[in-house]
């Protein structure tokens, strides 16, 4: 039975010291979702036994089928919670959203992230920390998310590894330790101390498909009356170095006593002991000791448990004895802060404005009567197809039903009327895992759905009061994987093309980090961050967007750069089409990590100029004159890194030309010469510039043109090439199947980077890189290779170099650019500097 009513969770969200809006998030099959389950079921919402079964979270079909969490989602759970046993109970709002692991789905962690102040990190005890675990941290980290940690899957050390228990300690601080180097590599002083230690609490030990759990807090309150000992003091014996001499009942620091015994670890002894004793007794079956054990711990079974034997036994006894929710709760409520707390120290992370102004005081203070700032994070599809719910959390003032609200999405200016909407919320609704509930209204500290206003967002926006001409929006999310991918997809049925082109309207929607957009040659592209992230966009695409209109789908290609290697060896010189204007120019590469700084948001064309001039000169060896007159970084919708630089001295009428130079160099960078593919990492220098006296000679008309031959002329001129996109594999994998992987790379022109034993398991971990282009059926070839026994994960790492020269027949990149040319439709022959270079 539900243990809540709506009308009690609305009451509640008027109170924000007693909500806790948190994430889970974990590596892919580390165990969030049945986890998140026993959460669930102290809630109410499901049966017991049912915990760690039913994954309540995975609302979608394909979810439950594949046994993988593909979009983030959110449930509001009421809870009384009594920080001792017996005495007063607190009522409790936790809102959480439980996110996906694999790594094509990083955007739905991040949009989780946004809206949230806590995140649950979920951990495998034998794999420890992977890729992405050490990925989700470190966005938790950058969004000032505090998190605590659980040891999951402990039911495999018991019953598949059987290994020793001080082997199965080192294990777990090994896996704590890690998670920890991870926070203090990304530490962030406004967020204070986050390390998770056990002895304090903010770990937790246990198995989410099993339903049962503890921190150290559980059993130091379990032994306190036994020891005569406060329970605080006992916690901090129960972890770390200390050992207990049963002769002489006292505790040390020395693993060996006088007599040279080895001595139990506390952890050992007064923790793990009675789990391994009640383990062992049920699998064997001992009717003749485990009820005594029972007995003996005081677990009252349920009526449900009555006949039941072996692993159906094991998980009644644990889920009653250690309830894997009780241990979360008491996490979640000790350990995670109050919205009342976290948007202190969040909002200069979250608010673009002035940190003095009404709207960020009011998400300081977390003010329900302040002014209405929101973001929407991300757009829920709805049991109505085509129709969206949009999603976010509530920063400061109240939401309500009927409420005029200004819409001002990423692109919006404070006082402009660009990317702004001024409609009306139809309804206001609260997420409850696979089913909606309606509220009047929701105030600020919560996460709310709002209806009615999503054909006027594209993925996010910020909302304000109607009348708020002077709020500003909130911070763009960053996310930690590209959209390097694509597919062109066009419909079977001609007559279908309308519902084509709506239904990738509503995929670009549905999804935080997908583009669809249209190319020159007419085809409809998609792009994504994998293999799986497409095909999941695409199932959605024909079966929920199209209402099952069938489509075609090209095979995947890759987003390639172009790029040069050297200083054009000598400026060029290009002519308007009227001869009266010459624009000399020369181009050169920029730094690699340069280039990344822009590309992560670091670096942007807003920032001040004496600042960015300062940090170029002092970081990358700019000059400062130079780094001042930076005219563009070619901001089209996917270009990268590059820049127009304006290196002349005391030409006239220069200001004139500026906006049509600008137009032309975001249209060469948006599509280059070679192969029309994004320009990555190129700085064009403007030398020298002669113009005709009469400005009706140089309109855009005459400069655009020119410059365009210029910007391609300086790009032949300097050792041209491409980058294409890698990935960094992370691979788990038992020793005994290393070979497979290793040949599976050197096929796919992979290359490893690095190897590491998981101490006390037979697997290892294994990273690589992986050229984006050779990806496509990586993951099958390699279980083939590895008779199913390795599981890789992909995520965008870098871009690198392709090798060779483009005008020399059969080399790496000289093959790549002819098949792009010839899948764009491009002439066969490669452009050749005579085309663009004028001689004076």
């Amino acid at each position: 039975m539900v243990n809540f009513s709506v009308d009690q969770i609305r009451e509640l969200m008027g109170h924000p010291k007693n909500i806790r809006n948190i994430s889970v998030i974990a590596h892919v099959d580390h165990g969030k979702s049945t986890l998140t389950d026993s959460l669930v079921s102290k809630a109410g919402i499901i049966a017991g036994s049912k915990a760690g079964e039913a994954r309540f979270t995975d609302t979608r079909e394909d979810e439950q089928a594949r046994s993988i969490t593909i979009k983030s989602t959110s449930i509001s759970l009421y809870y009384e919670y009594s920080e001792e046993k017996g005495g007063p109970k607190t009522p409790y709002l936790i809102n959480l959203i439980d996110s996906p692991g694999h790594v094509d789905f990083s955007s739905e962690v991040t949009a989780a992230l946004r809206v949230t102040d806590g995140a649950l990190v979920v951990v495998d005890c034998i794999e420890g920390v992977c890729v992405q675990t050490e990925t989700v941290l470190r966005q938790a980290i950058a969004e000032r998310i505090k998190p605590i940690l659980f040891v999951n899957k402990l039911d495999r050390i018991f019953l598949e590894l059987h290994c020793a228990l001080e082997e199965a300690y080192q294990n777990f601080r090994t896996a704590i330790e890690s998670v920890n180097v991870v926070i203090a590599t990304y530490q962030d002083d406004l967020l204070g101390n986050i390390q998770v230690l056990p002895e304090t609490g903010v770990v937790g030990f246990g198995s989410g498909l099993h339903a049962w759990g503890f921190t150290i807090g559980t059993f130091a309150a379990m032994y306190a009356s036994k020891f005569g000992v406060p329970k605080e003091r006992l916690q901090k014996k129960f972890w770390g170095d200390n050992f207990y001499n049963s002769k002489t009942k006292s505790w040390t620091t020395k693993q060996v006593d006088k007599q040279g015994k080895k001595l139990p670890r506390g952890f050992c002894k007064f923790i793990l002991e009675p789990i391994s004793a009640l383990f062992e007794a049920i699998m064997n079956d001992e009717k003749d000791v485990y009820p005594k054990l029972i007995k003996k711990l005081k677990i009252v079974l349920p009526k449900e448990a009555e006949g039941q034997s072996v692993k159906p036994l094991l998980k009644s006894v644990m889920r009653t004895w250690l309830p894997a929710g009780d241990a979360l709760l008491g996490m979640v409520v000790t350990h995670l802060p109050s919205p009342l707390v976290a948007q202190r120290y969040r909002v200069e992370n979250l608010y673009t404005g002035d940190l003095k102004d009404k709207y960020a005081t009011a998400i300081r203070n977390c003010d329900a009567s302040g002014p209405l700032m929101m973001y929407v994070s991300k757009m829920v599809p709805t049991s109505e197809k085509g129709r969206f719910y949009a999603f976010g959390r509530v920063f400061s003032g109240t939401v309500g039903t009927g409420q005029l609200v200004r819409l001002m999405g990423p692109n919006y200016v404070t006082g402009s009327k660009k990317d702004l909407f001024i409609k009306k919320i139809q309804r206001t609704v609260l997420m409850m895992g696979r089913y909606i509930e309606q509220i009047v209204d929701c105030p600020c500290g919560n996460v709310i759905g709002l209806v009615g206003i999503d054909q006027f967002i594209i993925k996010n926006c910020t909302i304000s009061e109607g009348d708020a001409v002077d709020a500003s929006i909130f911070r763009m999310m960053k996310f930690s994987v590209s959209a390097v991918v694509r597919v062109a997809v066009e419909p079977k049925n001609a007559q279908d093309l309308p519902k084509l082109v709506e239904g990738l309207k509503r995929l670009a929607k549905s999804d935080p980090l997908v583009q669809c957009s249209t190319a020159n040659t007419g085809e409809h592209i998609i792009a994504g961050a994998g293999e799986l992230h497409l095909e999941i966009c695409l199932k959605d695409l024909e079966e929920d967007f199209m209402k099952g209109a069938p489509i075609k789908v090209s095979k995947p290609v890759v987003t390639f750069a172009e790029t040069i290697t050297e200083k054009t060896e000598m400026t060029c010189v290009a002519k308007s089409p009227n001869k009266h204007n010459r624009l000399y120019m020369y181009a050169e590469p920029l730094d690699s990590d340069l280039c990344r700084e822009i590309e992560d948001g670091d670096i942007t064309e807003n920032d001040d100029i004496k600042t960015r001039a300062r940090n170029l000169a002092d970081n990358y060896g700019w000059g400062i004159q130079e780094a001042r007159k930076i005219w563009s970084f070619g901001c089209a919708p996917d270009a990268k890194a590059n820049f127009l630089v304006d290196a002349t001295k005391g030409v006239q009428y220069l200001n004139e030309i500026k906006d049509s130079m600008i137009g032309a160099f975001m249209q060469a960078t948006s599509g280059g010469v070679f192969c029309d593919e994004v320009m990555r990492g190129i700085c064009f220098k403007l030398d020298d510039v002669v113009l005709h006296a009469d400005a009706i000679h140089r309109g855009a008309g005459q400069i655009m043109p020119c410059a365009r031959k210029a910007f391609f002329a300086c790009q032949i001129k300097s050792k041209p090439t491409l980058m294409e996109p890698v990935y960094v594999v992370d691979i788990i994998v038992p020793q005994t199947a290393i070979s497979g992987v290793y040949n599976t790379l050197s096929q796919r022109r992979g290359t490893v980077e690095g190897k590491t034993d998981r101490i006390g398991t037979p697997l290892t971990q294994i990273t690589a890189f992986l050229p984006v282009m050779e990806s496509f059926g990586f993951t099958s070839k390699l279980r083939q290779n590895t008779a199913g026994q390795a599981f890789p994960q992909m995520r965008f790492s870098h871009w690198q170099l392709v090798g060779g020269d483009p005008y020399e027949e059969g080399s790496s990149v000289n093959v790549i650019v002819t098949e792009i040319r010839d899948r764009k439709g491009l002439k066969a022959e490669l452009p050749v500097f005579a085309d663009f270079y004028d001689r004076v």
